[in-house]
């Protein structure tokens, strides 16, 4: 029977690696924040995520991803750059949140939270090649408030309420998994049409 305490743990780890596909730095400010305020209790190893200094950082890239996320295309460029960021992030999130068990039980955690940082990345990428399609910029802009607002509330969730969370995570991988193939072809769009005008010109 898996305890409360074991849920709340599973929660935050998997909503931590979750959030950081979408924004690995509002992942930071949510945890550090709620912890910095006495909301909750961070394992010890993903305390670290309320130091000051950590903080401070995950503040300013915030703000530099916040304007880069709402121009098209650039936008499209960013999430590619940040492959290399957002799946590393949800995996140590992941081992950290998991650091309290054996270290057999964090690798593993690491593992399942680089993957699912991999999924929701992959999500937002290929949503926004779709959005790109459109020539205005207001839904760029709207896509990059609505994932904030969901990286935010989703791990006021999990913090909150686990099971609801964890229950709504399973549905979001479900529909991940079907959709899968259409995201890839989505979050390659924009590179293949770059690699088109290279050869028309």
């Amino acid at each position: 029977m898996i305890g409360v305490e074991t849920l709340a743990t599973l929660a935050v780890g998997l909503g931590a690696s979750w959030a950081s596909g979408f924004n690995p730095y509002a992942t930071v400010l949510v945890l550090g924040g709620a912890q910095r305020l006495g909301l909750t209790t961070l394992p010890a190893d993903l305390a670290v995520v309320s130091s000051p200094w950590v903080m401070g950082a995950a503040a300013i890239l915030f703000t530099l991803n916040f304007f880069a996320d709402k121009i098209p295309f650039v936008d499209s460029i960013n999430d590619a750059l940040h492959t290399f960021v957002r799946i590393p992030a949800g995996a140590l999130l992941a081992f950290g949140a998991a650091s309290g068990t054996s270290p057999e039980i964090a690798a593993i955690a690491g593992l399942l939270g680089g993957t699912l940082a991999a999924g929701s990345h992959l999500a937002k990428a290929g949503s926004r090649a779709l959005i790109n399609t459109s020539p205005e910029p207001f839904s760029n802009i709207a896509a990059s408030v609505t994932e904030d607002s969901l990286v935010i509330g989703g791990l006021i969730l999990a913090l909150t309420h686990p099971i609801t969370f964890l229950c709504l995570l399973a549905l979001f991988l479900v529909v991940l998994v079907w959709l899968l193939p259409k995201l890839i072809r989505l979050a390659l769009l924009p590179f293949r049409r770059m690699a088109r005008r290279r050869q028309n010109s």
